[in-house]
């Protein structure tokens, strides 16, 4: 028999998986398909989260030159590499197991391309803004992987995306309180992951089978979304002879109406129109969008 490891914190009522469903691929940018979980028609929104992407891109396909504004994108690299570049004249690389967290706020245009030969895979999370952070001027987080938080415990291993867990803390800032922790567990492996009660969570299964909630549950593979009921944490266990990789990202809701139109997220049908006419006629924050353009789409017309 497995051996069997277990976190060292009691949860008084675990969180049962409530919904599953497949993230299925579409076609997303330019020749780039994603497995959308949150944000398709199963699941429009799930307070505080607009978008989870699960993203397989090769050149010359991508996510050219396109705006933002009023919630952050989250880019967290699995395989490969994507360049990154903005009407601000920031530009970079994240490449596997680095993070970018961007605040788009009052707006942002940008491109992200994938940088080298090969298959670029990662998970891009929109997290909602509250109505007092949408119009906020931009700002970047990013860190190597070799900066990001991380632990272990006997059979399972830890990501601290943001958030906490196993006694480690992100440097991350979150605006919109969130966790997005990234699991690995051993065949044999248990955990027990604290998570704070008036949260929203879900998991995503990246490798592997797994069983989460009850013990009595069947597994679950890559690929499905497990929204989770309430309750103070998620008890997760693996029962397969291979690793157990995935997600669990908790955010704490907002509360608030969303109106939203492709990449802009606001309260209002108003304000919606008010940025539709602020990007079309470059104001409001996006006055550097008129004349600039990403190399990387340049580069796709010459």
């Amino acid at each position: 028999m497995a051996e069997e490891t277990e976190m060292s914190c009691v949860l008084q009522k675990p969180r049962l998986v409530a919904r599953k469903f497949m993230a299925r691929p579409q076609h997303e940018g330019e020749g780039a398909v994603v497995r959308r979980s949150i944000g398709r028609f199963e699941l429009r929104y799930f307070d505080p989260f607009l978008v989870l992407d699960e993203f397989s891109v090769s050149a010359p396909a991508g996510f050219p030159d396109h705006p933002h504004r009023g919630f952050e994108t989250v880019t967290y690299m699995l395989e490969g590499a994507v360049t990154h570049e903005d009407f601000e004249g920031h530009k970079g690389t994240i490449k596997a197991g680095d993070l970018q967290w961007m605040t788009a706020g009052r707006g942002i245009v940008h491109s992200e391309m994938p940088a080298g030969q090969g298959i670029s895979k990662g998970l891009q999370l929109w997290v909602n803004l509250s109505s007092k952070n949408k119009m906020i001027e931009p700002r970047y987080q990013e860190l190597q992987s070799k900066d990001i938080a991380r632990t272990s415990r006997s059979n399972i291993e830890v990501r601290v995306i943001a958030g906490e867990s196993m006694g480690i803390k992100s440097p991350v800032y979150t605006r919109t309180p969130t966790m997005y922790l990234d699991f690995t567990l051993k065949p044999g492996a248990r955990l027990q992951q604290p998570i704070p009660l008036s949260w929203n969570s879900f998991v995503y299964v990246l490798e592997g089978e797994g069983v989460f909630g009850s013990e009595k549950s069947g597994p679950v593979g890559p690929h499905n979304l497990l929204i989770l009921g309430q309750g103070d944490g998620l008890e997760a266990w693996n029962k397969s002879a291979k690793p157990l990789r995935f997600v669990l990202i908790g955010g704490e809701p907002l509360g608030e109406p969303v109106a939203q139109l492709g990449p802009f997220v606001m309260n209002t049908e108003e304000e919606i129109d008010q940025t539709i006419d602020d990007f079309q006629y470059y104001v409001n924050g996006f006055e550097k969008a008129k004349y600039w353009r990403s190399e990387a789409t340049v580069g796709l017309d010459s």
